[in-house]
Formats: C-alpha cells, sequence, structure tokens
C-alpha cells in the first residue's frame, strides 16, 4: 500500500511533471490476483483495485491500518468495471456485476473478492474512509442509484451522473461514491470548475480506448496543472484543488468523496474568467 502525505499548495507549484504524477497518479489500479491500494493522510481516504483471476482475494488490515481487520474503524465502497463477480462478506455472498456496487459498513471483518469467470475477471474499485458508526450494507446497482443528467453537445460536456452511495440512496458516515458516465462527443467533466473546502475528492478513469487519454486538471484556480491520464488510473484531489479533465474521447470515471460533509452540491464555484 503506497502512502501519500498531505501537500501544501505552495508546495505543489514547484512540482516537476514526474513529481506531480508521483504525489498524485495511481498509474497502475489493477494487476492480476493482487489488491492494489493507495493511502492518502488527506481524509485518510484509500482507493485502489482488486483483481481476482485464479484465485480469491482476502482484504487485509496490513500494518498501515494498525487494526485488526480492514474495516475495524472503516466504510467502503465497491463498484465492479469488469466481468461478474462476487463479494464475500463475513460469509455472506453478494453478486456484484458489471457496473454494480456495494457499501459495506464498519465492523465487516472478512471482505473475500472472487471473479465469475477467470476469462472475464471483475475489476472491483474501492474506496474507504473512517467511519464513527456501523450501517448497514446495501448493493446499489444502476437502478437503485439516482441518475442525474448533465450538460449539452454544444458544451462537450453531456453526461450522465449516478450516485450510488449518496444519502439519498443509504446511510454512509462521510463516503459519497458514484460514476459519470460521458455520451459519444462529449470530452469535458466538471467544467466549470470548483473546489469543496469540506471534503476531498479521487477520480478513476476508465471505459476508455488503448489511445484516449484525459488531460486531467487540478491545483488552486489561478495555478492549475495538469495530470495525463490513460485508461484505468486514479488520481487524487485535495480540497483546495480543482478536479477536472478533457478527453481526447468520450470516457466514463467513478468519483469518491470522503471529509467534512455529504452534500453533493456543497461546492465553491470558479468562474472561468478566474482559471488561470
Amino acid at each position: 500500500m503506497k502512502i501519500h502525505y498531505a501537500h501544501h499548495p505552495d508546495d505543489v507549484k514547484n512540482y516537476t511533471t514526474e513529481k506531480l504524477r508521483n504525489e498524485f497518479l495511481m498509474e497502475t489500479v489493477f494487476k492480476e490476483n493482487e489488491v492494489e491500494l493507495a493511502y492518502s493522510h488527506v481524509d485518510r481516504i484509500i482507493y485502489g483495485g482488486a483483481m481476482p483471476v485464479e484465485k480469491a482475494l482476502t482484504l487485509d488490515a496490513g500494518k498501515e491500518l494498525a487494526a485488526e481487520y480492514f474495516l475495524e474503524r472503516r466504510e467502503m465502497g465497491v463498484i465492479n468495471i469488469g466481468g461478474d463477480g462476487v463479494i464475500v462478506l463475513d460469509g455472506e455472498e453478494y453478486e456484484i456485476n458489471n457496473r454494480e456496487g456495494i457499501y459495506i459498513g464498519r465492523g465487516t471483518k472478512e471482505v473475500v473478492f472472487k471473479s465469475n469467470e477467470a476469462n472475464q475477471p471483475a475489476k472491483f474499485y474501492i474506496n474507504s474512509c473512517p467511519a464513527h458508526k456501523t450501517y448497514p450494507t446495501v448493493k446499489v446497482d444502476l437502478e437503485k442509484a439516482i441518475a442525474r443528467p448533465l450538460g449539452e453537445d454544444a458544451a462537450m460536456n453531456k453526461r450522465t451522473i449516478h450516485q450510488f452511495i449518496h444519502p439519498d440512496v443509504l446511510d454512509s458516515c462521510q463516503l459519497s461514491m458514484g460514476m459519470t458516465v460521458l455520451e459519444e462527443g462529449s470530452g469535458w467533466n466538471t467544467m466549470p470548475a470548483h473546489t469543496h473546502e469540506r471534503r476531498m475528492e479521487v477520480y478513476f478513469y476508465f471505459n476508455m480506448e488503448e489511445d484516449t487519454r484525459v488531460f486531467h486538471l487540478m491545483g488552486q484556480p489561478h495555478e492549475t496543472r495538469h495530470i495525463v491520464m490513460s485508461n484505468e488510473q486514479a488520481v487524487l484531489s485535495p480540497s483546495w484543488s480543482i478536479h477536472s479533465g478533457i478527453g481526447t474521447r468520450n470516457y466514463t470515471f467513478i468519483w469518491g468523496m470522503c471529509g467534512e460533509n455529504q452534500d453533493f452540491d456543497d461546492m465553491d464555484h470558479v468562474a472561468m474568467k478566474d482559471l488561470r
């Protein structure tokens, strides 16, 4: 598990491209038969992926959490972007197929990931953050998620936001999570940009062609930077940073947030004229 310490925006101004990518980009989220995770000191979020192929994968706490088991003091959200699979929680099996998700409450001791077929393995994308209370585990598919169509063809940002883990869908301590699908011909996400000082965010880009790239924008509004991203990569966004992107073709991304509140519309909007 790679550890990411907090970053002051004045320091980030001086980062090289290589340093910026090393500190904020998770280049490899999925490895066959492994659980790949990153731990950020920004609101203590953990994010990454589990890709079981020939064997089931068990989620262990590791020394980084100093806990008996991974969800002893945490909650977790998972969305499957691969083949059909199963998540076993304390012996109970949940079928989590492509573009289905699940919220897992604090106190779940055993978490096991399995694929139904090795030649079409599941790819379980994971977000986890500290939890102060135990809420029930809930499976969420696209029908249960809240769909919010946004954007327009003329602005190249026609998209649908699917809110999987959201106060109007289920109870969680602080984790919010969802998936945004851009339509063909659209490339912009979250522009005009915003920040939200009260919570951080992680973007995971996928459903991209081999030669498609997303130019992910970050940094303070008056001091922006960019990271060039390819398929199935994740990027960390501190609360002081904008988080937006433009793709060479349409794509899909999963967003996850944790922090002070769960008000999805609590945003500090940035006027286009103020971006630098």
